[in-house]
């Protein structure tokens, strides 16, 4: 990806790589992703000089090292950046979904998997698995509006099953009504043989 060179307020040189909209989605926290992805290809010492705002990527040039090298890892880590999966988290922003809406989603098909990803958390010996999702189909699932019609839809599935729920309850409360009436029948029918004498 190319970059242009630049000057900040303190006066220091640094590189400016302007991430695209196919690569963000309009989204803070996949831009922070994005960030998070390149430092990890950057030797330790160099990642405090990478920083990330509005959808802009900026490494600051020190005149104690050589730079050239280091702006050729991030141009080559951000090469078919719009390409990267999106994680879960980023997918959330882009869509402005919930946890529970993207678990439900995935569950039912609406949401498609790109796949899984494993990773170790740091500091811990567990590994963790996670869903991954095409930047393509949620590109499309945001232009559409998919997820407005997903809501809709969930909304009218939960008033069918308080509709039947409802029904349920008053089926068993009917029900228990007619069992509780039947021993007033014996009862009846005790009177009635009394009558006759027949007890």
């Amino acid at each position: 990806m190319d970059f242009e060179l630049s000057t900040d307020a303190k006066g220091e040189a640094v590189a400016i790589w302007r991430l695209p909209y196919s690569a963000r989605l309009g989204s803070s926290v996949r831009s922070k992703g994005i960030f998070q992805f390149v430092g990890l290809r950057l030797p330790a010492s160099a990642r405090k000089s990478l920083n990330v705002k509005g959808g802009e990527l900026t490494f600051t040039l020190s005149e104690d090292e050589d730079a050239e090298p280091l702006i050729g890892a991030v141009s080559k880590a951000l090469e078919g950046i719009e390409n990267r999966p999106i994680l879960p988290r980023e997918i959330e922003d882009i869509l402005s979904i919930k946890s529970s809406e993207r678990h439900r989603w995935l569950k039912d098909g609406r949401l498609p998997s790109a796949g899984t990803k494993t990773v170790k958390l740091r500091g811990r010996a567990r590994k963790i698995t996670f869903h991954v999702f095409d930047p393509r189909v949620v590109e499309d699932l945001l232009d559409r509006d998919a997820v407005l019609e997903w809501r809709e839809q969930d909304a009218i599935a939960a008033a069918e099953r308080r509709r039947q729920a409802v029904w349920n309850r008053r089926k068993r409360r009917t029900e228990a009504g007619a069992a509780l009436s039947a021993p007033e029948s014996r009862v009846e029918g005790w009177e009635a043989l009394k009558r006759l004498g027949l007890l």
